[in-house]
């Protein structure tokens, strides 16, 4: 009869001196080399990361626009105890201060000339910020315009702020929108799809936003679909 631990030396459970050898683990697996990217993914990672790059501040606005924003933080802080923050979330109290502007205005026409210019650089420097632009604050009020940097769109925020009060277009004034004539149908279009307001919401600030976001999408959209969303523009492309 054969010897039972020679005949385990050539079986499935080997005995080396009456102990059990535990299992050889595998060896460590080789791991393959990544793929390599071609010219057109390196060239699509790079824009991926120059996109999420965050932009630049800002030069602070220009002295006289900075005036009128404290002023106009000052009146809605001492009529709702409350401080404008310099962002979109907070234009609602503004919408507030304005409509009792409205009413102060049909007592005292002339406060007009006190608050709407304030109005008016607060909303365009909030503006500004959110989409970024450049001021162009020389001279009269009604000559000054808030020119966009990444879409061509101008308009004077002061005209907007005086017709927020006035709710009703002010001739000279410039609020309305400036745009490349080339882009204007399409923008008409866009706006038409919008909900109809009343006069009273129409001018107000959180509305005026709500229509400047509207425009700039639709030209940043225009603009990445034709491969041209990296041109910027200054205030010389204006004039």
């Amino acid at each position: 009869m054969p010897d039972e631990k020679e005949h385990g030396t050539n079986g499935a459970s080997a005995h080396t001196n009456g102990a059990v050898q535990p299992p050889q683990p595998p060896p460590p697996a080789v791991p393959a080399e990544p793929p390599g990217l071609d010219a057109e993914d390196e060239a699509n990672a790079s824009e991926a990361e120059a996109s999420a790059a965050p932009l630049p501040p800002l030069d602070p606005p220009p002295p006289r626009v900075a005036e009128l924003c404290a002023a106009c933080m000052r009146f809605v802080a001492s009529t709702y105890k409350v401080a404008l923050d310099g962002t979109p979330d907070t234009l609602s109290l503004l919408d507030h201060y304005v409509r009792e502007a409205r009413e102060a205005a049909e007592v005292r026409p002339e406060s007009i000339e006190l608050v709407a210019p304030a109005v008016g650089a607060y909303l365009g420097e909030v503006m500004r910020q959110q989409f970024r632009g450049e001021w162009w604050a020389d001279g009269d009020f009604d000559s000054w315009r808030l020119y966009f940097s990444n879409v061509y769109l101008a308009f004077n925020p002061l005209g907007m702020g005086r017709e927020a009060i006035s709710m009703q277009e002010e001739p000279g004034w410039n609020a309305h929108l400036v745009l490349d004539p080339g882009e204007r149908e399409e923008i008409e279009a866009r706006l038409a799809a919008m909900p109809e307001l009343d006069e009273e919401e129409y001018y107000l600030p959180t509305t005026r936003i709500e229509v400047v976001q509207a425009v700039v999408e639709t030209l940043r959209a225009r603009a990445e679909a034709a491969g041209i969303g990296d041109v910027e523009f200054n205030r010389d492309d204006y004039t």
